[in-house]
């Protein structure tokens, strides 16, 4: 069920990935993916904090569908909702959220006993769980360090969807204790300064930017990407009007 407020997104728009793989945006995440990999030829990233500066700017599908195409080239994937203000990957799962990471925290528990198996293979998802009143606590507390570095017995790769940098300290403190940060940026949305100072505020506790994805780019302004996924299409054998 949505939140009151909100209008909610069908399940094959946000997971693009597992119902259209043959789209541009399913390629553009195959791309992700064979970049983080290269990126990390000599020490691999295990453990990864998806986040943006302000809210909108689409981590949680970002995460939700790097996860997919992970698990799809034989990854063990873990998908880990690290947002305990306004959690979202058990609504695009289809998810129980009553136990999750904050269950993980207190019981202190692997993430694997606690994560769900989702319809696709080799990927679980930790949910949230109850929402706690202490977030940014939680997630930068000695025992979270301690599952991150455990979960690399479980799984070969740990992806953390956060709050918005610049709203709360909680993606800060967890970008201190994983091998590396994607920040998602809204294409001529944000202002130059608030992406400036988001990066800063990463950097500062020595998280590691591993790149920056710029979403919802205008294919008809920019004649490079236009001409990109044109090719895309006309390979793949798609319908040109798309």
């Amino acid at each position: 069920m949505a939140e009151r407020g909100k209008r909610a997104e069908p399940r094959g728009q946000l997971l693009i990935t597992e119902t259209d793989p043959k789209s541009p945006a399913s390629e553009a995440y195959r791309t992700l993916r064979t970049n983080i990999q290269f990126a990390g030829l000599d020490v691999p990233h295990r453990s990864i904090v998806v986040t943006s500066s302000s809210a909108g700017e689409g981590k949680t599908t970002t995460v939700a569908n790097f996860g997919v195409v992970a698990a799809q080239a034989g990854s063990r994937v873990c998908v880990v909702d690290a947002d305990l203000r306004r959690p979202a990957l058990h609504r695009i799962f289809n998810l129980s959220n009553a136990r999750g990471l904050t269950t993980a925290l207190v019981e202190g528990l692997p993430f694997a006993k606690i994560a769900q198996p989702t319809r696709v293979p080799n990927l679980s998802t930790l949910t949230s769980g109850p929402l706690p009143p202490n977030p940014a606590e939680l997630v930068g507390s000695k025992r979270m360090r301690e599952l991150i570095e455990g979960s690399a017995d479980d799984f070969d790769l740990v992806l953390f969807d956060t709050p918005p940098v610049i709203s709360v300290s909680d993606p800060v403190a967890l970008a201190a204790q994983c091998d590396g940060v994607i920040l998602v940026i809204m294409s001529a949305k944000i202002p130059h300064n608030v992406v400036r100072r988001a990066a800063e505020q990463i950097e500062a506790v020595k998280g590691r930017i591993l790149g920056v994805l710029l979403n919802s780019v205008n294919l008809q302004r920019d004649g490079y990407y236009y001409d990109y996924y044109r090719y895309y299409h006309a390979y793949y054998g798609g319908d040109k009007k798309r």
